[in-house]
């Protein structure tokens, strides 16, 4: 089981210390939490992507290239890449940048972002459009970094004649790419069919059970394609670790609960109202068959264990730095990850 971490870019006020960071210091924690898990032995860090929200990081491969000169062997990846939204070239020349600078560690996950229509609105295109928008633009995406010359012609953008793109990835044939895909059997058929990892967001405050119908239909759909090699699946979670299982429901569940409150209302504020923000209920999410990891490290061990059993999942990613948490507690959770979660996990 490989062990990462998520940051979003929340800026929430802590409601158990009062304090609120500042955008400036919420990027640098990005980066010194990077460092830790490095030093913790966790596999990778992915930083996502937002606009038109409160949610601060909206360039993840300027802060992962700062991460890449203050680490050596963590893997950087992004938890999305909006691909829908993003002209793909780009994409390609700045995460082929990444690449080229972190001495290949790049790994994209690719997703829709399509629950947020101001971001849709900000870009100047139909959120009607989302689907077939990812599509094209993955496609392009993996044509790119697959071929040294790009022919290419599409719906959505010009044509590309007889082009290289530039910097070629040191990784060959080219850097890991993993597919976001929540509920939508579109998007796990579509990440079978081309034979790519998939990454399920079980950050949305539901019973994991829900995600089992789309991995099971990823695993069905990769075996008809008749791919050689077996798939992948991993699964970004809400998670806490703490030395007892008292002391983590004492910090998390005010955090939690101040998250939940935060990101519904940056959400609705963009005109968004997705079933999973309805309702919060802290001890459902944190117990038997809730989708949230947390407690002492033996719970959280046996909670990612179930995890891997229900989802088939070989790859789990924690969102720790939600809600307020200081800069000092962060670094003491990933050391433990590291010290007493990974150790009983192998």
């Amino acid at each position: 089981m490989d062990v990462s971490i998520l940051s979003l870019g929340d800026l929430v006020t802590d409601p158990v210390t009062g304090e609120r960071m500042t955008a400036a210091e919420k990027h640098q924690l990005a980066v010194d939490q990077a460092v830790a898990a490095e030093e913790a032995g966790l596999r990778a860090i992915y930083i996502g992507e937002h606009h038109a929200l409160e949610y601060v990081y909206s360039c993840p491969p300027v802060i992962l290239s700062a991460i890449s000169q203050r680490t050596k062997r963590l893997r950087l990846g992004t938890g999305v890449t909006l691909l829908a939204n993003l002209d793909p070239v780009r994409v390609a020349e700045d995460y082929g940048t990444l690449d080229v600078l972190s001495n290949g560690r790049v790994e994209i996950v690719g997703g829709r972002g399509n629950i947020f229509p101001s971001v849709y609105e900000l870009f100047g295109q139909p959120i009607e459009e989302s689907q077939e928008r990812f599509e094209e633009n993955l496609r392009l995406l993996l044509d790119i970094w697959t071929n040294p010359v790009v022919n290419w012609e599409g719906k959505f953008r010009p044509a590309i004649r007889d082009q290289k793109i530039e910097p070629v990835p040191l990784q060959r044939p080219r850097p890991p790419v993993w597919i976001g895909g929540g509920l939508s059997t579109s998007s796990a058929e579509l990440c079978a069919a081309l034979g790519l990892p998939l990454m399920l967001p079980v950050t949305t405050f539901q019973p994991a059970s829900m995600f089992e119908p789309a991995a099971q239909h990823y695993r069905e759909s990769w075996k008809a394609a008749g791919h050689e090699q077996p798939c992948r699946i991993g699964a970004t979670v809400h998670a806490t670790v703490a030395a007892t299982s008292q002391e983590a429901r004492k910090l998390w569940a005010p955090r939690y609960t101040a998250y939940h409150d935060w990101s519904r209302k940056a959400i609705h504020s963009t005109g968004a109202k997705p079933a999973f923000l309805t309702g919060f209920d802290f001890d459902a999410l944190i117990g038997p068959g809730g989708s949230a990891v947390g407690g002492s490290p033996a719970e959280v061990v046996d909670k990612i264990g179930w995890l891997s059993e229900l989802l088939g999942v070989d790859s789990i990613v924690l969102y720790l730095d939600m809600g307020g948490i200081p800069k000092n507690e962060l670094l003491t959770m990933i050391e433990r990850v590291g010290s007493e979660v990974i150790p009983a996990l192998k």
